[in-house]
């Protein structure tokens, strides 16, 4: 699946509580920041917890402001062993 979050999502921690999260459900893939001031995810794994990491980059961490997740599915590429940031 590939992300992107809009709204207050630089400088919150967001890309590194995307990371822990991702972690923690066993998704692999990677986040980073764009120049227009959004974050991008690329996220691989079974669709349940796929599906549970869109829901909480919905909320994001506790001083993040989301306004907007664009969601794009992707083929399922098997190219990833973990979940990184991008920086």
């Amino acid at each position: 699946m590939h992300l992107i979050i809009e709204g207050r999502v630089q400088g919150v921690w967001f890309r590194e509580s995307t990371r822990q999260q991702a972690a923690s459900l066993g998704v692999f893939g990677w986040v980073q920041n764009r120049p227009d001031r959004t974050v991008e995810v690329v996220a691989e794994g079974p669709e349940a917890k796929v599906n549970a990491l869109i829901s909480w980059c919905r909320k994001g961490p506790p001083s993040a402001k989301v306004t907007r997740v664009t969601k794009q599915r992707q083929q399922w590429q098997n190219a990833f062993n973990s979940f990184d940031v991008i920086f």
